[in-house]
Protein backbone atom coordinates (compact mmCIF):
# COMPACT_ATOMS: atom_id res chain seq x y z
CA UNK A 1 0.00 0.00 0.00
CA UNK A 2 2.71 2.48 0.98
CA UNK A 3 4.62 1.86 -2.23
CA UNK A 4 1.45 2.31 -4.26
CA UNK A 5 0.58 5.57 -2.53
CA UNK A 6 3.98 7.21 -2.95
CA UNK A 7 4.09 6.11 -6.57
CA UNK A 8 0.74 7.82 -7.08
CA UNK A 9 2.24 11.04 -5.71
CA UNK A 10 5.22 10.66 -8.02
CA UNK A 11 2.80 10.25 -10.93
CA UNK A 12 0.93 13.37 -9.85
CA UNK A 13 4.16 15.37 -9.87
CA UNK A 14 5.22 13.94 -13.23
CA UNK A 15 1.88 14.95 -14.71
CA UNK A 16 2.49 18.56 -13.66
CA UNK A 17 6.10 19.36 -14.61
CA UNK A 18 7.68 22.54 -13.28
CA UNK A 19 7.58 25.48 -15.69
CA UNK A 20 10.48 27.84 -16.30
CA UNK A 21 8.03 30.71 -15.80
CA UNK A 22 7.96 32.02 -12.24
CA UNK A 23 4.25 32.83 -12.16
CA UNK A 24 3.42 29.35 -13.44
CA UNK A 25 5.73 27.79 -10.85
CA UNK A 26 3.85 29.61 -8.12
CA UNK A 27 0.51 28.53 -9.54
CA UNK A 28 1.72 24.92 -9.68
CA UNK A 29 2.59 24.79 -5.99
CA UNK A 30 -0.63 26.53 -4.99
CA UNK A 31 -2.48 24.02 -7.14
CA UNK A 32 -1.13 21.10 -5.14
CA UNK A 33 -2.64 22.65 -2.03
CA UNK A 34 -5.94 23.42 -3.74
CA UNK A 35 -6.17 19.74 -4.67
CA UNK A 36 -7.08 18.95 -1.06
CA UNK A 37 -10.25 20.58 0.37
CA UNK A 38 -10.38 21.58 4.02
CA UNK A 39 -12.45 19.51 6.45
CA UNK A 40 -15.77 21.14 7.36
CA UNK A 41 -14.74 21.81 10.97
CA UNK A 42 -11.72 23.98 10.10
CA UNK A 43 -11.97 27.73 10.68
CA UNK A 44 -9.71 30.05 8.70
CA UNK A 45 -9.26 33.75 9.41
CA UNK A 46 -6.86 36.25 7.83
CA UNK A 47 -4.84 38.50 10.13
CA UNK A 48 -2.21 41.21 9.89
CA UNK A 49 0.69 39.73 11.87
CA UNK A 50 2.89 42.72 12.58
CA UNK A 51 2.56 44.00 9.04
CA UNK A 52 2.83 40.54 7.45
CA UNK A 53 -0.23 38.97 5.78
CA UNK A 54 -1.04 35.82 7.71
CA UNK A 55 -3.76 33.32 8.42
CA UNK A 56 -5.09 31.60 11.51
CA UNK A 57 -6.23 28.01 11.05
CA UNK A 58 -8.23 26.49 13.90
CA UNK A 59 -9.80 23.08 14.51
CA UNK A 60 -12.11 22.13 17.42
CA UNK A 61 -9.18 20.39 19.13
CA UNK A 62 -7.12 23.57 19.42
CA UNK A 63 -6.11 25.17 22.69
CA UNK A 64 -6.19 28.90 21.82
CA UNK A 65 -3.24 29.62 24.12
CA UNK A 66 -0.93 27.45 22.00
CA UNK A 67 0.27 28.37 18.53
CA UNK A 68 2.31 26.72 15.80
CA UNK A 69 3.90 29.50 13.74
CA UNK A 70 4.50 28.07 10.26
CA UNK A 71 6.74 29.18 7.39
CA UNK A 72 5.87 27.50 4.09
CA UNK A 73 8.24 25.93 1.62
CA UNK A 74 8.81 26.86 -2.01
CA UNK A 75 12.50 27.69 -2.25
CA UNK A 76 11.97 31.29 -1.08
CA UNK A 77 10.39 32.10 -4.47
CA UNK A 78 7.02 30.33 -4.32
CA UNK A 79 4.57 28.84 -1.85
CA UNK A 80 1.78 30.69 -0.09
CA UNK A 81 -1.04 30.44 2.40
CA UNK A 82 -2.98 28.57 -0.29
CA UNK A 83 -0.34 25.92 -0.90
CA UNK A 84 -0.10 24.75 2.72
CA UNK A 85 -3.49 25.61 4.28
CA UNK A 86 -4.68 21.98 4.35
CA UNK A 87 -1.41 20.85 5.93
CA UNK A 88 -1.71 23.55 8.60
CA UNK A 89 -5.24 22.46 9.44
CA UNK A 90 -4.07 18.91 10.10
CA UNK A 91 -1.00 20.10 11.99
CA UNK A 92 -3.17 22.14 14.33
CA UNK A 93 -5.49 19.21 14.85
CA UNK A 94 -2.76 16.75 15.84
CA UNK A 95 -0.83 19.38 17.85
CA UNK A 96 -4.01 20.61 19.57
CA UNK A 97 -3.00 24.17 18.84
CA UNK A 98 -3.89 27.04 16.56
CA UNK A 99 -1.65 27.54 13.57
CA UNK A 100 -0.49 30.88 12.22
CA UNK A 101 0.91 30.71 8.69
CA UNK A 102 2.83 33.71 7.37
CA UNK A 103 2.75 34.95 3.78
CA UNK A 104 6.32 36.21 3.98
CA UNK A 105 7.75 38.13 1.05
CA UNK A 106 9.28 36.12 -1.76
CA UNK A 107 12.35 36.42 -3.97
CA UNK A 108 13.39 37.53 -6.50
CA UNK A 109 11.17 40.57 -5.87
CA UNK A 110 12.14 40.56 -2.19
CA UNK A 111 15.49 38.84 -1.56
CA UNK A 112 17.18 38.19 1.78
CA UNK A 113 16.59 39.44 4.44
CA UNK A 114 12.93 40.24 3.59
CA UNK A 115 11.62 36.76 4.47
CA UNK A 116 13.60 36.74 7.71
CA UNK A 117 12.35 40.19 8.66
CA UNK A 118 8.77 39.02 8.07
CA UNK A 119 9.25 35.86 10.13
CA UNK A 120 10.62 37.92 13.01
CA UNK A 121 7.71 40.35 12.72
CA UNK A 122 5.26 37.45 12.87
CA UNK A 123 6.91 36.04 15.97
CA UNK A 124 6.94 39.44 17.68
CA UNK A 125 3.25 39.78 16.83
CA UNK A 126 2.54 36.66 18.87
CA UNK A 127 4.57 37.92 21.83
CA UNK A 128 2.96 41.36 21.69
CA UNK A 129 -0.45 39.67 21.60
CA UNK A 130 0.27 38.21 25.02
CA UNK A 131 1.22 34.68 24.09
CA UNK A 132 3.87 33.04 26.23
CA UNK A 133 6.93 31.93 24.22
CA UNK A 134 6.60 28.61 26.07
CA UNK A 135 3.35 28.09 24.15
CA UNK A 136 4.78 28.90 20.72
CA UNK A 137 6.23 26.38 18.26
CA UNK A 138 8.32 27.74 15.38
CA UNK A 139 8.09 25.52 12.31
CA UNK A 140 8.75 25.41 8.61
CA UNK A 141 9.03 23.15 5.60
CA UNK A 142 11.91 23.09 3.09
CA UNK A 143 13.08 26.70 2.65
CA UNK A 144 10.62 27.53 5.41
CA UNK A 145 12.50 25.12 7.66
CA UNK A 146 15.76 26.93 7.04
CA UNK A 147 13.96 30.22 7.58
CA UNK A 148 12.51 28.98 10.88
CA UNK A 149 15.99 28.06 12.06
CA UNK A 150 17.40 31.43 10.95
CA UNK A 151 14.55 33.10 12.84
CA UNK A 152 15.40 31.21 16.01
CA UNK A 153 19.06 32.20 15.64
CA UNK A 154 18.11 35.86 15.19
CA UNK A 155 15.85 35.75 18.25
CA UNK A 156 18.61 34.22 20.33
CA UNK A 157 21.20 36.75 19.21
CA UNK A 158 18.78 39.62 19.88
CA UNK A 159 18.14 38.38 23.41
CA UNK A 160 14.45 37.78 22.73
CA UNK A 161 12.55 34.89 24.31
CA UNK A 162 12.76 31.72 22.25
CA UNK A 163 9.87 29.47 21.24
CA UNK A 164 9.33 26.27 23.18
CA UNK A 165 10.49 24.03 20.33
CA UNK A 166 11.18 23.84 16.59
CA UNK A 167 9.67 21.52 13.99
CA UNK A 168 11.63 21.41 10.74
CA UNK A 169 10.26 19.38 7.82
CA UNK A 170 12.77 18.64 5.03
CA UNK A 171 14.69 21.81 5.95
CA UNK A 172 16.93 23.49 3.37
CA UNK A 173 19.82 24.76 5.48
CA UNK A 174 22.74 24.65 3.03
CA UNK A 175 22.30 27.02 0.10
CA UNK A 176 25.79 26.07 -1.13
CA UNK A 177 24.42 22.54 -1.84
CA UNK A 178 27.48 20.73 -0.49
CA UNK A 179 25.72 17.61 0.82
CA UNK A 180 26.61 14.32 -0.84
CA UNK A 181 22.91 13.43 -1.19
CA UNK A 182 22.57 16.30 -3.66
CA UNK A 183 24.11 13.84 -6.13
CA UNK A 184 23.51 10.40 -4.60
CA UNK A 185 19.75 10.98 -4.38
CA UNK A 186 19.36 12.92 -7.61
CA UNK A 187 17.99 9.94 -9.51
CA UNK A 188 15.20 9.27 -7.00
CA UNK A 189 14.15 12.80 -5.97
CA UNK A 190 11.24 13.86 -8.22
CA UNK A 191 11.09 17.45 -6.99
CA UNK A 192 14.41 19.23 -6.49
CA UNK A 193 17.80 18.98 -8.13
CA UNK A 194 21.07 20.90 -7.81
CA UNK A 195 20.50 23.12 -10.88
CA UNK A 196 17.06 24.21 -9.69
CA UNK A 197 18.23 24.81 -6.11
CA UNK A 198 21.17 26.87 -7.36
CA UNK A 199 18.74 29.10 -9.25
CA UNK A 200 16.59 29.51 -6.14
CA UNK A 201 19.57 30.23 -3.90
CA UNK A 202 20.86 32.93 -6.25
CA UNK A 203 17.43 34.58 -6.35
CA UNK A 204 17.16 34.57 -2.55
CA UNK A 205 20.65 35.66 -1.56
CA UNK A 206 20.95 38.27 -4.34
CA UNK A 207 24.74 38.39 -4.29
CA UNK A 208 25.17 37.85 -0.56
CA UNK A 209 27.44 35.09 0.72
CA UNK A 210 25.65 31.73 0.73
CA UNK A 211 27.70 30.80 3.82
CA UNK A 212 26.00 33.52 5.87
CA UNK A 213 24.52 31.58 8.84
CA UNK A 214 21.19 33.36 8.42
CA UNK A 215 21.06 32.20 4.79
CA UNK A 216 22.60 28.76 5.35
CA UNK A 217 22.03 27.91 9.04
CA UNK A 218 24.23 24.83 8.63
CA UNK A 219 27.08 27.30 9.23
CA UNK A 220 25.57 28.61 12.46
CA UNK A 221 26.42 28.01 16.09
CA UNK A 222 23.21 26.41 17.39
CA UNK A 223 24.05 26.70 21.07
CA UNK A 224 21.10 27.67 23.23
CA UNK A 225 18.37 26.84 20.73
CA UNK A 226 15.23 25.03 21.90
CA UNK A 227 14.56 21.33 21.26
CA UNK A 228 13.98 20.51 17.62
CA UNK A 229 12.34 17.79 15.56
CA UNK A 230 13.80 17.27 12.09
CA UNK A 231 11.86 15.12 9.62
CA UNK A 232 13.30 14.15 6.23
CA UNK A 233 12.56 11.64 3.50
CA UNK A 234 15.27 9.20 2.50
CA UNK A 235 14.84 9.88 -1.23
CA UNK A 236 15.48 13.64 -0.96
CA UNK A 237 18.46 15.41 -2.42
CA UNK A 238 18.25 17.45 0.82
CA UNK A 239 18.69 14.35 2.99
CA UNK A 240 22.20 15.40 4.02
CA UNK A 241 20.98 18.84 5.06
CA UNK A 242 18.94 17.18 7.79
CA UNK A 243 21.56 14.60 8.74
CA UNK A 244 24.27 17.24 9.13
CA UNK A 245 21.94 19.64 10.92
CA UNK A 246 21.05 16.99 13.50
CA UNK A 247 24.73 16.36 14.15
CA UNK A 248 25.43 20.06 14.45
CA UNK A 249 22.58 20.48 16.93
CA UNK A 250 23.74 17.55 19.03
CA UNK A 251 27.30 18.89 19.09
CA UNK A 252 25.89 22.20 20.40
CA UNK A 253 24.03 20.37 23.21
CA UNK A 254 20.64 21.03 21.61
CA UNK A 255 18.02 18.35 22.19
CA UNK A 256 17.34 17.06 18.69
CA UNK A 257 15.10 14.34 17.31
CA UNK A 258 15.85 13.19 13.76
CA UNK A 259 13.30 11.14 11.84
CA UNK A 260 14.31 9.75 8.44
CA UNK A 261 11.20 8.45 6.67
CA UNK A 262 12.00 5.60 4.22
CA UNK A 263 11.04 6.14 0.57
CA UNK A 264 9.50 9.55 1.27
CA UNK A 265 10.06 12.40 -1.17
CA UNK A 266 10.61 16.08 -0.48
CA UNK A 267 7.61 17.78 1.14
CA UNK A 268 5.67 14.53 1.46
CA UNK A 269 3.66 16.01 4.35
CA UNK A 270 1.72 18.11 1.82
CA UNK A 271 0.20 14.98 0.33
CA UNK A 272 -1.03 13.51 3.61
CA UNK A 273 -4.69 13.10 2.51
CA UNK A 274 -3.62 10.36 0.11
CA UNK A 275 -0.39 9.21 1.75
CA UNK A 276 -0.31 7.19 4.98
CA UNK A 277 3.25 8.27 5.75
CA UNK A 278 2.15 11.86 5.40
CA UNK A 279 -0.50 11.37 8.05
CA UNK A 280 1.90 9.44 10.25
CA UNK A 281 4.64 12.06 10.00
CA UNK A 282 2.21 14.85 10.91
CA UNK A 283 0.92 12.77 13.81
CA UNK A 284 4.51 12.30 14.98
CA UNK A 285 5.13 16.04 14.75
CA UNK A 286 1.94 16.64 16.68
CA UNK A 287 3.06 14.26 19.42
CA UNK A 288 6.43 16.04 19.62
CA UNK A 289 4.71 19.41 19.91
CA UNK A 290 2.26 18.20 22.56
CA UNK A 291 5.08 16.64 24.56
CA UNK A 292 6.82 20.02 24.75
CA UNK A 293 3.76 22.21 25.21
CA UNK A 294 1.93 19.73 27.42
CA UNK A 295 -1.13 17.82 26.25
CA UNK A 296 -3.70 20.05 27.93
CA UNK A 297 -7.42 19.75 27.46
CA UNK A 298 -8.95 20.12 24.04
CA UNK A 299 -10.94 23.32 23.67
CA UNK A 300 -13.88 23.40 21.27
CA UNK A 301 -14.60 26.46 19.16
CA UNK A 302 -11.69 28.60 20.38
CA UNK A 303 -11.73 32.32 19.75
CA UNK A 304 -9.72 33.28 16.70
CA UNK A 305 -7.07 35.93 17.22
CA UNK A 306 -4.22 36.28 19.65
Amino acid sequence: MAGTEIEAIRALLAASPRSSNLAERRERLDGFGAHYPLPHDVTVAPVDAGGVPAEWTVTPEADPARVVLFLHGGGYVSGSLDSHRHMMAETGRVARARTLALAYRLAPEHPFPAALDDALAGYRFLLESGLSPDNIVLSGESAGGGLALATALSLRDAGLPLPRCLWLASPWVDLEMTGASMDTKAAVDPLIQREYLTELAEAYRAGRDAANPLISPLHADLEGLPPMLIQVGTTETLLDDSLRLAGLAASADVAVTLQAWPHMIHAWHMFYPQLAEGRQSLASAGAFIRAHLGDGTAVRHPTIGA
